[in-house]
């Protein structure tokens, strides 16, 4: 399964940050720690400090490393995006749009 986690650091956060922290080397380390894998990371400019694109071997390995983000403190903001195939998901809209009826 392949996510995006979106993050904005907290102040100590970026005080870790400013003493000099390998932050790509401990998402590695977090990541592996539940068998999911980095596939890139960068730190931006608006809305989010720290990207990462991921892989893991399920959505409760992925959602695991989200709560033990979160609970680290480090962050004040995680959004995390799920890849969808498309294809599958349309075919599943298809058959729901068949049926449903809308209220009013």
């Amino acid at each position: 399964m392949r996510t995006v986690f979106l993050g904005c650091y907290a102040p100590n956060a970026f005080k870790g940050l400013i003493a000099g922290s390998d932050r790509k080397a401990a998402i590695e380390t977090l990541l592996g720690s539940v068998g999911g894998k980095l596939e890139t990371m960068m730190f931006t400019r608006g809305e989010f400090d720290v990207m990462a694109i991921s892989n893991f071997p399920d959505q409760d390995s992925a959602m695991g490393v989200v709560v033990a983000i979160h609970a680290s403190g480090a962050f004040t903001k995680i959004s995390v995006l799920e890849e969808l195939d498309m294809d599958k998901v349309l075919v599943s809209a298809k058959k729901g749009a068949a049926v449903y009826t809308p209220a009013g």
